[in-house]
């Protein structure tokens, strides 16, 4: 897939200065955005009570008690962090500002700017073939990984359940020793950034730079040496900032680690090794649509690119069972030979044909396509603004993160489900006259992707920030318009990849209900 495939650059340029006082054309993540200091509006100290994803319970992964306060060992510990606070150099002032503003939501920024900078598709060789990248050679050309939309909402999931179930493990062990924060035992370390009366040991800072570290290295091995670098920055913030001792981040660090492999594990054998198909698998895909009388999708590049991840369908999914998955899968598309199909591929065209400023702006607020973080990741920044306003604890900002995307990986797996089902071709395909303004996927057209992620995050974010469904239910439904205004889907792919997402999310929902997370909230009977 590359950018607007079907538009020159300069087109491409001119259409975005057009609408940049309207809609910005740059996905980019800067991991420097500014985060104001994280004062939790509320400890959520039964944390470690609420229910477990993939550790079967929050002590599976044991953490040794701590040395006494009292002991030679930890007055040794402040006296070191007395030291580092005397002698603060300005990079370290500037590390401890950057993580002060949480680590779930900054670690949320690294992922969505790695995705974006590895959502780039392989060029072709001389002979007109792709390469493929290679996990064992990440470095080659291409880097491994192509971060496409399933591949991106696949990594969005796994990096916030990890850090979901790292930090209740953690809160379980917070509670159960209770050692507070230097900066509360001893008045001589200073508290450089907001530090209560969460427990300290294991630092909650350790916890997150460990896990996030080790998944996202497999995730994105090509990206080691930065994501190690700034693992170890946030290790260090914590102390210097009077928030964690040595021991506490020992403790963290080790907790984490053994988290992420437990998540690890749960990937290696979900089925997305065997996502990208066969040859032989692409061309019985084509070979049964037409056997049923239709007009098989055909990629629209040159040369012809393989389709994307044929079998992400397969994957196994977070909130339901594979039978649940199948139960929810939207109807057959409208028939190529139909007339309902011809009323839409004309809706197509005279929506592009006679686009409006506004409509091309809405189209390329959500293109989210080669480049940028993709839909999910569109979803995870808009989610990120209200986890921040909320002031959430870290541990139910990652619970907010893992809902999220867990909720949109499943969506990922119903709907590629669906599209290599029927594998039915794009707009352009039947009507080459139809110019698009955004680029075109390489993937078949039923249902829209974007519609499916954009209602199922809108059902999940609903339900946790209630005050906002109507702002989430309105974007779900510009980010669903947004690709008839692009020329690359047709109504009837909206429409029904918005009931299907719908009913993905509420998987979600219904897990959030059940976790104990939200005992004592006041909310809506399950529909």
């Amino acid at each position: 897939m590359r950018p607007h495939a079907l538009l020159p650059p300069a087109a491409v340029f001119l259409a975005c200065t057009a609408v940049l006082s309207l809609a910005g054309c740059d996905n980019a993540v800067e991991g420097t955005e500014r985060l104001p200091p994280l004062e939790a509006a509320a400890l959520d100290a039964d944390a470690g009570s609420w229910r477990m994803i993939v550790l079967s319970a929050p002590d599976q992964i044991a953490v040794p008690a701590p040395a006494a306060a009292g002991s030679d060992a930890y007055r040794a510990e402040l006296q070191a962090i007395r030291a580092a606070q005397a002698s603060l150099t300005a990079a370290q002032r500037r590390s401890v500002e950057h993580w002060s503003g949480g680590g779930v939501l900054r670690w949320n920024q690294v992922t969505r700017e790695l995705v974006a900078r590895f959502n780039l598709p392989p060029a072709p060789r001389a002979d007109g073939t792709y390469p493929v990248p290679d996990p064992e050679n990440p470095f080659a050309d291409p880097q491994f990984p192509f971060a496409n939309p399933p591949y991106a909402a696949r990594a969005y999931s796994y990096v916030s359940v990890a850090q979901y179930e790292a930090l209740k493990s953690a809160w379980y062990w917070k509670y159960r020793y209770n050692r507070p924060s230097p900066a509360r035992v001893d008045p001589g370390i200073r508290a450089l950034v907001p530090v209560g009366s969460l427990p300290a040991y294991p630092s909650e800072d350790a916890v997150l730079s460990a896990v996030t570290a080790e998944v996202l290295k497999a995730l994105f091995p090509a990206a080691v040496e930065e994501i190690t670098r700034q693992a170890a920055e946030q290790r260090e913030a914590a102390l210097l900032s009077g928030k964690a001792s040595p021991s506490d981040v020992a403790a963290g660090l080790a907790l984490g680690k053994a988290v992420a492999a437990a998540v690890l594990a749960r990937a290696a054998a979900d089925g997305a090794r065997s996502a990208a198909g066969t040859p032989a698998e692409w061309k019985a895909l084509e070979d049964a649509a037409a056997a049923r009388g239709e007009v098989p999708w055909r990629s629209q590049e040159s040369p012809a690119r393989p389709p994307m991840l044929p079998g992400f369908g397969r994957v196994r999914t977070w909130t339901m069972t594979a039978e649940e998955a199948a139960a929810e899968q939207p109807p057959a598309p409208p028939s190529t030979s139909s007339e309902q199909m011809r009323t839409e591929l004309a809706e197509v065209r005279r929506t592009v044909d006679h686009l409006t400023r506004h409509q091309l702006a809405v189209a390329l607020r959500w293109n989210d396509g080669a480049g940028t973080y993709t839909p999910s990741g569109h979803w995870n920044d808009i989610a990120a603004e209200h986890v921040r306003d909320a002031r959430m604890s870290e541990v139910r900002a990652a619970r907010t993160f893992a809902l999220l995307n867990m909720a949109m990986h499943d969506a990922a797996v119903g709907c590629w489900s669906v599209k290599y089902r029927y594998f039915n071709p794009r707009p352009h395909q039947l009507d080459p006259a139809i110019r698009t303004v955004v680029g075109l996927p390489n993937f078949p057209s039923y249902p829209s992707g974007h519609s499916t992620f954009s209602a199922t995050a809108a059902e999940v974010l609903s339900y946790v920030f209630p005050d906002a469904a109507a702002e989430f239910h309105a974007l779900a439904d510009e980010a669903g318009i947004s690709r008839l205004y692009g020329g690359i889907h047709y109504r009837s792919d909206i429409e029904r990849g918005k009931e299907h997402g719908a009913r993905v999310g509420a998987y979600a929902v219904r897990l959030a209900r059940g976790d104990g997370a939200d005992a004592g909230r006041t909310v809506s009977p399950a529909p």
